[in-house]
């Protein structure tokens, strides 16, 4: 038997990047899916056919914009209904804007802060319930280094990241005793569409080529110099989600080719 037959997943922003090389391997294990994210609906239909042609699980698509509580709440009640109830949640929808503070848009703080934070504090809140009546769930936040750590000209995206790390680790000793374990990872740089669309602005930020910006400012930090893969992300989201790893929560777990360990 799949290690998650009978399952239902939510992987936030996973119409893309790390949310979806997540959502593939979680229904490589029998979960079903609900995909959440923005794209080209012929893209997304493709994507979600294909999981659950391939996989034989059930696989819907909400394109709830997780700014919006409206729409998250409307999302997470009707998840239950057409897919399952949710036992494992993986919050990974995120996005990111670099500048130097005194020029940062007002409007994108909030923005960042709204979809990199405040929409996993709606998604869990609404999620733990049934989880907590099952006296089974998991949690995964697709954190960052940078709920760690901290880089220049990232402001918005490091206080969301950090506030993710404080959000795990309460929710975590919440729900201790429940069979509901809540933990975050964190990656280094890992080659995505948000990653790649980062660089010019980084670029320019910091007067320098992209090809600079790649080597000396993102894998600078890696001792490894290598990027962080999608899969090794997903494999480690999966691990987090099975019963062997039931004793552990409220961790930050670091994958990030050694970024934090100098």
């Amino acid at each position: 038997m799949s290690k998650f037959s009978g399952k239902t997943a939510l992987v936030t922003g996973s119409t893309s990047g790390i949310g979806l090389g997540i959502a593939k391997e979680l229904a490589s294990q029998g979960a079903n899916i609900a995909l959440n994210g923005f794209g080209d609906a012929e893209q997304i239909e493709a994507q979600r056919s294909a999981l659950e042609s391939e996989h034989g699980v059930t696989v819907k698509y909400y394109g709830a914009d997780l700014t919006d509580v409206a729409q998250i709440e409307a999302m997470m009640s009707s998840i239950p209904d057409e897919t399952g109830p949710i036992d494992i949640l993986v919050n990974n929808a995120g996005m990111q804007f670099v500048s130097p503070i005194e020029d940062f848009p007002v409007a994108r703080w909030d923005m960042i802060i709204a979809l990199n934070l405040t929409a996993s504090f709606h998604t869990i809140r609404l999620a733990l319930p049934a989880m907590k009546k099952n006296k089974w769930g998991r949690i995964v936040n697709i954190a960052s280094a940078h709920a760690l750590v901290a880089s220049p000209y990232k402001s918005a995206y490091v206080a969301a990241k950090h506030g993710i790390a404080g959000l795990t680790k309460t929710v975590a000793l919440e729900a201790a005793e429940e069979g509901v374990t809540v933990n975050a990872i964190c990656p280094g740089y890992v080659w995505t569409p948000l990653v790649e669309k980062q660089i010019p602005d980084t670029a320019k930020a910091r007067g320098m080529t992209e090809e600079q910006v790649i080597n000396d400012v993102m894998l600078a930090g890696q001792p490894t110099k290598q990027f962080v893969s999608i899969e090794q992300v997903a494999a480690f989201t999966t691990f987090l989600c099975t019963d062997d790893a039931s004793g552990v929560t409220g961790s930050m777990q670091s994958i990030d080719g050694g970024w934090i360990a100098r």
